[in-house]
């Protein structure tokens, strides 16, 4: 027998002073009444009641019995009331995972704003572009860059993620302006190391990556902003998403390649969470706030 379905008959009987109008109360029959009642003076191996056919009369052992029941429902009455306020009120700590150059530039400028709609929220962001288990790690959601691995995770797309070859006005006058990927093989290609889809010796074109040119490059590392940094100083040629080379572009210290294939489609962006029907409503405010920010502004 549930031991707490058993603690709330015993209370409700105590108080009705009659199982039957217990179980009336709690809408079961009176033998299951009586049954989770004698469950639990079999597991205490002590009378709880004194039975007679009139009325129950508690009993010395059922009297103590009956007091710590009282504090014991009502402290789960109490957990059980503060989880379910959190599938409606938006409270509590949110731990968020992204990518460690996406989510400096387009997820913690986000926050302030965030915190001002939702201040009973604490956000935690870990960024980081090693890809974490999102629940042995506890993490409440996760930004992903690209295609999606099947997983049991739910996921929102937030947007797309172009990418872009780029270099320097100094790089490309010194070693000229490639036109086809098949020339990218004679230039310094700075490579990303952590990239599922892109591997630092074959950089892949086309949106489903179907064209491919070997590279070479004297600088690999596992940030974006660490190539882009080299870029930038006229090192070599990067091929980054959109949201970290397109400043730089828009603001000439790098120029985007236009080369006889377009670079591949990452798969876009996306945030993911646990498969859990109804997500408490700390998460289901940060994933409409984030859709809702980058709809109208994609990174």
């Amino acid at each position: 027998m549930d031991r707490v379905t058993s603690m709330r008959v015993f209370v409700r009987s105590a108080s009705a002073g009659s199982l039957s109008a217990a179980a009336r109360q709690l809408g079961m029959s009176p033998a299951m009444a009586t049954k989770h009642v004698n469950a639990l003076e079999i597991r205490l191996g002590v009378k709880l009641f004194h039975r007679s056919t009139r009325r129950l009369t508690l009993t010395e052992a059922g009297s103590n019995y009956l007091e710590a029941c009282l504090h014991i429902l009502a402290d789960i009455d109490e957990a059980e009331a503060t989880a379910a306020s959190q599938r409606v009120k938006a409270t509590g700590l949110l731990r968020i995972n992204a990518p460690l150059s996406f989510g400096s530039r387009h997820i913690a400028p986000l926050m302030p704003e965030f915190s001002r709609r939702h201040p009973e929220v604490i956000t935690e962001l870990g960024l980081s572009d090693i890809s974490v288990d999102l629940i042995a790690g506890s993490w409440d959601l996760a930004v992903r860059i690209g295609r999606l691995a099947d997983s049991p995770l739910q996921a929102r797309r937030l947007g797309n993620c172009p990418m872009m070859v780029c270099a320097a006005p100094k790089y490309l006058d010194e070693r000229g302006v490639p036109r086809r990927i098949a020339e990218l093989a004679q230039h310094n290609c700075l490579s990303y190391t952590l990239s599922a889809m892109q591997s630092p010796k074959k950089w892949q074109f086309g949106t489903q990556g179907e064209y491919s040119v070997e590279v070479e490059g004297n600088l690999m590392a596992n940030n974006g902003d660490a190539l882009l940094a080299a870029a930038i100083k006229g090192q070599g040629i990067i091929y980054q998403p959109h949201f970290i080379a397109g400043r730089a572009v828009d603001q000439g210290e790098l120029v985007e390649l236009k080369l006889d294939h377009p670079p591949m489609d990452l798969g876009g962006i996306h945030v993911l969470y646990p498969p859990d029907r109804r997500p408490p409503a700390k998460v289901r405010v940060m994933i409409d706030y984030l859709a809702e920010v980058f709809s109208a502004n994609p990174p």
